[in-house]
């Protein structure tokens, strides 16, 4: 290698080291003392740089502390573009996001340290919520060209990758707030794998869940279970036909 080529490659090298110090330093920061009382400043000095060389890598100190979560868009994606080209568009999505959540290496939500307490905070702060939801969206976008590319189709032309990832993406955001609200951090493959079952069947192309796994238990002290109530509420409906 050339002496020349060296230069730009340490120097992508030691920018990179900066990017992420600050984004280590607002995170730290962030969950210690909460976002109102932290600045810019303050994660600058804490990185041992100044405001300046800050704004060069961060718009914000949402944007700063959100940073390790940029590239939990990437593994899914990168995962999707591995599954078999045969799966579903749908299914396909969901195995590439249970595939980033069982992969040790791959350090998601779950297994990172304080990304649960992160995302807890995201929910109470509105600007660091706003930032979150941008940072989906990029990954988002991303995610519509590989399954447009799975299709073979155009996505300005045809909608459906856009509904995939969009059913996908919806999927992923309702387990990850039931997370979060529900306060359990190793919850989340569960969940993840609830919101997806809780999708049309047609669009994931398996089997429906069958409903008795989501009902209640039928309360036997009435006398009257909740299949005879709906088969009653079936003959009441067919007579109201009949005299109509």
């Amino acid at each position: 290698m050339t002496p020349e080529r060296k230069i730009p490659e340490r120097r992508s090298r030691k920018a990179r080291r900066t990017r992420d110090t600050l984004a280590q330093a607002a995170f730290e920061l962030v969950l210690d003392r909460g976002l109102r009382n932290v600045t810019v400043e303050e994660i600058a000095e804490a990185a041992d740089v100044d405001r300046r060389t800050f704004s060069r890598y961060f718009p914000s100190k949402e944007a700063a502390a959100l940073d390790s979560l940029r590239g939990d868009g990437d593994r899914i994606n990168a995962a999707l573009r591995a599954r078999p080209a045969q799966e579903p568009p749908l299914l396909a999505y969901r195995r590439a996001v249970l595939d980033w959540l069982a992969d040790p290496g791959a350090e998601p939500w779950h297994r990172r340290p304080r990304i649960f307490d992160l995302l807890v905070v995201a929910e109470e702060e509105p600007t660091l919520y706003a930032v979150f939801h941008h940072i989906r969206v990029d990954a988002q976008e991303d995610s519509v060209a590989i399954v447009a590319d799975r299709l073979g189709v155009d996505p300005r032309q045809d909608i459906r990758p856009a509904v995939t990832v969009a059913a996908g993406a919806g999927a992923l955001l309702a387990a990850q707030a039931a997370w979060v609200r529900g306060g359990r951090p190793d919850a989340l493959p569960a969940l993840v794998a609830e919101a997806f079952d809780a999708l049309s069947a047609d669009l994931l192309g398996e089997p429906r869940p069958t409903p008795e796994r989501h009902r209640p238990a039928p309360q036997q002290n009435r006398g009257i279970t909740s299949s005879t109530r709906t088969t009653s509420t079936a003959e009441e409906a067919e007579g109201t036909e009949a005299t109509s």
